[in-house]
């Protein structure tokens, strides 16, 4: 590696919001034709960084060097010009339009001349091992069809610099097989690849050299041949973190929530879950496993009363009468206050699940201001509530009275989290709640719903990372177009099995 030439070059890279210092004097190197992962916490920096190298962000100071020039990227523009091209998590694409028109979007005179435009891509595709369909629209593509089209895009404007964040988030191991594939035909082509993401296993499988930031200061590279997941782990935070999820046998489950035959309808009309049925129980943990968009969101959605069900049952046996509730009787509010709970983490963690204007105590009050006895609020146990969040899950943050919305993802993540965790529910229904946070927040979670479990809690996890749906469920469930394509002993079941359930073709009523 030390013999490639140096693609890009980082010296005294420092930004800061307001009295926050995002990043702190960062200097290190990118080798033309590698692939570097880049490592760190949540809130150390990796994306800010990244963003300075893409135009999204200026540094405050420091020079950035491309190709053994230094320059200055005042905008996504400057760094297209420089040959680099950045593909974010969540996707910049025109949803009626097809590949090839997204792909020449805003290229001047070439959206004029698709058919040309559509031989370029084909040779692109041929060159790397993509697969397109030119002339697909984008809203009938699925995630990795839709990622395919994101890094083609900046190939087709003449991208050497590809920067990735989070590519493998939401696909299936054999999608992600394939991206790998793809992305090392573009190293060996000479490409430079720079991947932000937190699965460790796959950035000692794919990359050639890991950097590692910590708290916005940049503390070393390693060669991936010398790394392995404690070093990396260490790295990052500082400190030895045990890389184990420890799954204790279920003890007396018993049936929690019974679901049969249930069935919805998205607000176009088409059926969105068909003949879905399960049964979560006491004491364990049932996974649910599947390609983003498949209906895992509408099935908790349906279950907490949020979502209409045209047909079936939801029944929830209450563990302190052992009455029987049809929950499909009842409102959000009715399902809550027995001891349901649904935990979602949405894209937007601030429009949907909390308050970015409120502070950490007052999001905390907004699941239990009915509570009061009086006309005045009552902030003291939302306020030790917040406290023990910030304290048992290591939230970043001045204090309680800091308004959620200046936290880093993932610490806002951790309180919206937290928050419903601590309800003491019966049922708890945790859809991606590890989503975008770094290893070490990762695993607080994983205990916290292990604990939930030792508890007698049923607990309903959506994960997006099979191998920790392996290790920390009782039992996957796997949900493709809207059915149930399976459910398998999380103690027996492979990566492989569970992706092909996941891709499972089923007739009739599949969206």
């Amino acid at each position: 590696m030390s013999e490639k030439a140096p693609a890009i070059q980082l010296r005294g890279i420092s930004k800061h919001f307001g009295k926050v210092a995002a990043i702190s004097d960062v200097s290190f190197t990118v080798n033309r034709g590698e692939i570097l992962s880049v490592l760190g916490e949540n809130g150390s920096g990796k994306t800010t960084l990244m963003n300075m190298i893409s135009g999204i962000y200026f540094p405050d100071s420091g020079q950035i060097s491309v190709e053994g020039k230094e320059v200055s990227i005042r905008s996504p523009k400057d760094a297209f010009d420089l040959n680099i091209g950045m593909i974010h998590q969540h996707f910049k694409l025109i949803d009626v339009f097809s590949a090839a028109e997204n792909i020449v979007l805003g290229i001047a005179d070439e959206q004029y001349d698709l058919k040309a435009a559509k031989d370029k891509i084909r040779s692109t595709c041929d060159k790397y091992g993509f697969v397109i369909e030119a002339d697909k629209k984008v809203y009938q593509m699925s995630v990795s069809e839709k990622q395919t089209v994101e890094i083609v895009k900046v190939l087709y404007r003449g991208a050497s610099i590809l920067i990735l964040d989070e590519p493998t988030a939401v696909l299936t191991p054999q999608e992600t097989r394939q991206l790998f594939k793809v992305l090392r035909n573009m190293r060996d082509d000479g490409k430079t690849v720079i991947i932000i993401t937190h699965k460790l296993h796959e950035v000692l499988e794919l990359s050639d050299r890991v950097a590692v930031l910590r708290k916005g200061e940049y503390i070393g590279t390693i060669e991936t041949s010398q790394a392995n997941e404690s070093i990396l782990t260490e790295m990052m935070v500082g400190k030895k973190v045990v890389l184990n999820i420890e799954r204790s046998e279920p003890e007396n489950p018993e049936d929690r929530l019974i679901v049969e035959n249930i069935n919805c309808l998205g607000r176009d009309g088409r059926r969105i879950l068909s003949e879905v049925s399960f049964c979560a129980r006491s004491g364990e943990i049932l996974g649910i496993a599947g390609i983003s968009g498949s209906g895992q969101r509408e099935l908790l959605e349906a279950i907490a009363g949020l979502q209409k069900v045209e047909s079936g049952k939801i029944v929830y046996i209450n563990p302190q009468t052992g009455g029987i509730d049809n929950l499909r009787d009842k409102t959000p509010v009715q399902i809550r206050a027995l001891g349901v709970r649904l935990s979602f983490v949405p894209e937007d963690r601030l429009g949907m699940g909390l308050v970015g204007s409120m502070d950490i105590i007052d999001n905390m009050m907004l699941r239990s201001y009915k509570k009061g006895k009086s006309v005045f609020l009552q902030k003291k146990e939302p306020r030790n509530l917040a406290q023990r969040i910030i304290n048992e899950l290591e939230v970043v943050t001045p204090d309680v009275k800091t308004p959620v919305s200046r936290l880093s993802g993932g610490n806002v993540q951790k309180v919206l989290v937290g928050r419903e965790i601590s309800s003491s529910p019966t049922v708890l229904m945790a859809a991606y709640p590890v989503r975008g946070l770094d290893i070490n927040s990762s695993y607080i979670i994983y205990n916290l719903l292990n604990r939930q479990k030792k508890n007698g809690v049923a607990v309903i996890f959506v994960g997006e990372d099979l191998d920790v749906l392996i290790e920390l469920c009782d039992r996957i469930m796997v949900i493709s177009s809207g059915r149930i394509s399976g459910i398998l002993d999380g103690r027996t079941s492979s990566k492989e099995d569970i992706g092909l359930l996941m891709t499972k073709e089923q007739r009739g009523g599949a969206v």
